[in-house]
Parts: C-alpha cells; sequence; structure tokens
C-alpha cells in the first residue's frame, strides 16, 4: 500500500478512493496511536469533528465518528465549519484530537481527512505514519480491544463551536472595519456563514457571493481558483475589496476596488509591515516559500524585513516558523498563517486583518499592496524526463549559470522536481516578461536534452 496521508492529510474521490470503511478504520486507527503515545492518558479521550458543506461529508462524518466512538473517544460534532475553526476549536476546547473533512480547494467528487493532534497543530510524520501501519493491520484482520457499556464514546453537537470561533476572529483585530463595503466569495463552502458573521460583527458592510452551499456546488466556478466573479462583483458595487476562500476557508486572495488581483504575496507583504508597526512581527521576519515572487523578496529587503524561505507547501512553512518562533509566514497561494491567533492558515483571519489595515490607515488596498512590485514569472512544466538528475547534470547547471547571469539582480531562476510526476518545472522571472518568457524556454529545452 502506497502512503495513504500527503502533505495535507488523506485525500481522494469521496466512496471511490476514501470510502467509508477508510474513514471509520483511519479514525479508530487515530484513536489507537494516540492512545498508545500516551496522549489520553489519565482522562476520558475527546475528539472536535467539523466537515465542509461537500455531500459526501455526511457520510464520511458519520464513519469518522462512529469509528472514535467505537474506539472510546467521546465527539464533539461542530458541523459545517472551515479547516481553521476546527484546529482553533481542538486547542481551546482542549480537546486530544480534531478531525476535518475537507478537500480544500478540490472539486466537488473529492474529500480528505485531515487529523490535528492537541493543540491544534498538525500530526507529526511518525504518527501519520504509525496510523497508517494499524489502520492496514486492522484491514487485514488484526483484532484490537472494543470498549463495551460505559467505554464506548459519547457524541454530541457542540453548536456553541460557530459563536466561539466567531469571537475568537473578531477579537483579535486590531481595529474596527466601520466605513468598508467589502464582497466575499465563499466558494460555496465551509465560511459561507462564519466569514459574512465575523465582517460584520467587525462593523463593515458585507456583500456575499458564492454563500449558498447546497453540497455539489463547492468551489464551482467561484472562490480563490476563480476570481472572475468577485472582480466583476467588486466594482459592480463600488466595494472597497473583495475577498475569496477556498472550500475549507484555510486561505484568501484578494481583489482591490478596481477589480485587480492582490496575492499571497502582497497579502503577506501587507500584513508583515502592519506587524512590525504593532511590534507583533517578532525578529522582523516574514517566512515564505521559494515559489514566492522575487518581488516579495526585494519589497521585504527594501523595508527591512528578513525572509526566510522554505520548500513549497505550507506544511513547511508552519515548521519553520514554530521552530524559530516567526510571527507570520505563507504561500503565494494566500495560505497565511498568523501563528499568534491560529496554528494554520485561516482565510477569514488573513481576510479581517487585511480589511483592519485598509481601515486603519485610510489607504486603498491597490496603494498598501503596491508595495512590492510583482516580476513578471513564467512556470514551464518539462514532462518525461529523468526529474532526480536536476541537481546532478552538468549541461544543465551550466545553462542555469548562463541564465542567472543574463538576468542578474532582478531575476530568477528555479528548478523543481515534481514530487509526484516525472516532470521538472522551470520557473524564471525577470523585470521583463519577453526575457522571462526566452529564458524559460531555452531552459526547457536544455532539461529534455540533458534529462530526457
Amino acid at each position: 500500500m502506497g502512503r495513504l496521508f500527503g502533505t495535507d492529510g488523506v485525500r481522494g474521490v469521496a466512496n471511490a478512493d476514501l470510502t467509508a470503511e477508510m474513514a471509520l478504520g483511519l479514525s479508530v486507527a487515530a484513536a489507537h496511536v494516540l492512545a498508545e503515545a500516551g496522549t489520553f492518558e489519565g482522562h476520558r479521550p475527546t475528539a472536535v469533528v467539523g466537515r465542509d458543506p461537500r455531500a459526501s461529508g455526511e457520510f464520511l462524518e458519520a464513519a469518522v465518528v462512529a469509528g472514535l466512538a467505537s474506539a472510546g473517544v467521546d465527539v464533539l460534532r461542530v458541523g459545517v465549519l472551515p479547516t481553521p475553526a476546527v484546529a482553533h476549536l481542538t486547542g481551546t476546547l482542549g480537546a486530544d484530537l480534531g478531525v476535518m473533512l475537507s478537500a480544500s480547494h478540490n472539486a466537488m467528487p473529492d474529500n480528505g481527512i485531515k487529523f490535528f493532534a492537541r493543540g491544534g497543530h498538525k500530526l507529526a510524520d511518525e504518527l501519520e505514519d504509525r496510523i497508517e501501519s494499524v489502520y492496514e493491520e486492522h484491514r487485514t484482520g488484526a483484532p484490537w480491544d472494543r470498549p463495551t457499556g460505559a467505554g464506548v464514546g459519547r457524541v454530541r453537537d457542540y453548536e456553541e463551536g460557530f459563536d466561539r470561533y466567531v469571537a475568537h476572529l473578531v477579537g483579535v483585530l486590531p481595529n474596527r472595519l466601520d466605513g468598508l463595503r467589502i464582497v466575499l466569495d465563499e466558494a460555496h463552502g465551509a465560511a459561507a456563514k462564519v466569514s459574512p458573521e465575523a465582517f460584520t460583527r467587525a462593523g463593515a458592510e458585507v456583500v456575499t457571493i458564492g454563500a449558498d452551499p447546497d453540497g455539489l456546488n463547492i468551489n464551482d466556478g467561484c472562490g480563490s481558483t476563480h476570481l472572475d466573479l468577485l472582480k466583476a462583483a467588486v466594482v459592480e458595487h463600488g466595494a472597497a475589496l473583495g475577498i475569496a476562500h477556498d472550500g475549507d476557508a484555510d486561505r484568501c486572495l484578494a481583489v482591490d476596488h478596481t477589480g485587480a488581483e492582490v496575492d499571497g504575496d502582497q497579502i503577506l507583504a501587507v500584513l508583515a509591515l502592519a506587524m512590525r508597526e504593532r511590534s507583533a512581527l517578532r525578529s522582523d521576519t516574514v517566512v515564505a516559500t521559494v515559489m514566492s515572487n522575487l518581488g516579495f523578496k526585494l519589497a521585504m529587503e527594501r523595508e527591512g524585513i528578513r525572509l526566510v524561505q522554505t520548500g513549497v507547501g505550507d506544511r513547511y512553512v508552519l515548521e519553520e516558523m514554530k521552530g524559530k518562533d516567526y510571527a507570520l509566514g505563507g504561500e503565494q497561494s494566500g495560505h497565511v498563517i498568523v501563528l499568534d491567533h491560529a496554528t494554520t492558515g485561516d482565510g477569514t483571519l488573513t481576510g479581517l486583518l487585511l480589511a483592519a489595515r485598509i481601515a486603519e490607515t485610510g489607504r486603498t488596498l491597490r496603494d498598501l499592496a503596491s508595495v512590492m512590485e510583482r516580476l513578471p514569472q513564467i512556470l514551464i512544466n518539462v514532462p518525461d524526463v529523468d526529474r532526480s538528475r536536476v541537481k546532478s547534470s552538468a549541461e544543465l547547471a551550466t545553462a542555469v549559470t548562463e541564465a542567472e547571469r543574463e538576468l542578474g539582480q532582478t531575476g530568477r531562476v528555479l528548478l523543481r522536481p515534481s514530487g509526484t510526476e516525472p516532470l521538472v518545472r522551470v520557473m524564471v522571472e525577470a523585470a521583463d516578461i519577453d526575457q522571462a518568457r526566452s529564458v524559460a524556454g531555452r531552459l526547457a529545452d536544455v532539461v529534455k536534452s540533458a534529462l530526457g
């Protein structure tokens, strides 16, 4: 069996790859593994379980709850809430385990299971590996001790989770949003009720789109992966900005008052300066991935803010932040982590903080985002090559050196072997789009000849 857990939990087509049997089995295995690790020692264990609105989440939630309760874990079922809400509630309620059912920005037929440890943090890799191992043992017939009588887990709906999470979001804002008209695109997802409520309580005038989930329309032509509707709505309503979430609302992209997109790098830049003003940007450092636009790096250097870069993936950003006690990090895709207030990317919190900066300064988002200039970025995927030789090919190294010399200080080259496919990603940034295309094309040709 290949590894079930990816960088963001277990994910696949619901009822095909991710079945009710698997959801139940993984939940039982997680309970056993955490018990073995001593997480439940001395008390009766509790888990928080939430989901996004996908139709498949209904039966998968039932399977997860059944698995946990059958293993002796009490369950607080919070219903449809964002991933960061489940993480937050797992931490603040002192739960031993959190489970979120969502496939994030994926299309509706997919779904996923993500586990959180005590405190609302992602499980360590070794615990995920152990869960997989125990799951496979049980699946192939290994017996396990089943509690009976009063030992089985009890299940109850925790309806207070909604208000508790919204109060947390509004409570961390440095100032109110009175006077701001904001369009929210909820992707027909998990934040369809939470996000409008939070922005309204904070004082904003809210216009919503994509806020009518029916179980089938999540991410369908809306949300952070489809910004055209939001751009049009912001202009139509004369809004100060627009905020777009994905299906589980752990990311946020924005649109300024002219309808122009503001990506995760620009959001990070705006928040970094705001946090530094409040002495909240510890070590004057922000964490981002190697895929962040060079314009972001240049802007941070100019503003005297140190940039630490990690591998691609919000898990690597979070690991660096936790290990070095940094307060802010994120990705170009809109996963922004404000570690003092969240243990994972939180799209609603990010949008609220961005709007608070506009209200505080009286400046437009377009003006605030202009702190960085996005340099043209070209990405070419080169398939059917030996990705393992990217670092060892002398021919490729020579070509990269020549490209970097041509681009100088205002350009960048990044070659990344895919983690799952036999291809290499060629990324080139330059001050001029035509130069970026030219250099990327030449490097792609060398990748084909050297690694093909």
